[in-house]
């Protein structure tokens, strides 16, 4: 949430830094069946362009309750300043889980490409 509404977009500072004036809220503050939808349809979206490893799934929540897909970040950021490191942390999971993970999810994934590749 920016707390300048002067500013109509979120640059460099703003998004990146410490010192910006955004407060990243998590959990985001939504109803229950608000975000049982954002997670399916995060689910749906993730799975429909065939990603694997680590991503977020940004939305836009409307005044009317409804939800838009804003983007599907295949790559989102790991600082201390990241919103996908905050997110694990307010799920409980500790981030060098999630990395433990990570990694695991890569070599699984690799070795089903592999599987799958023929030879000459």
């Amino acid at each position: 949430m920016v707390h300048d509404e002067a500013a109509s977009f979120l640059d460099y500072t703003e998004k990146y830094s410490s010192t910006g004036n955004v407060d990243f809220v998590v959990p985001a503050r939504v109803t229950k069946a608000t975000e049982k939808k954002i997670r399916t349809m995060a689910v749906r979206a993730y799975q429909a362009i065939d990603a694997s490893g680590l991503s977020r799934v940004d939305f836009f929540l409307r005044k009317d309750g409804s939800l838009l897909i804003n983007e599907i970040n295949t790559l989102p950021g790991l600082t201390d300043v990241s919103g996908f490191p905050k997110m694990w942390a307010a799920s409980g999971i500790p981030f060098p889980r999630v990395i433990d993970q990570l990694i695991e999810f890569a070599v699984e994934r690799h070795r089903e490409r592999a599987r799958n590749e023929t030879s000459i």
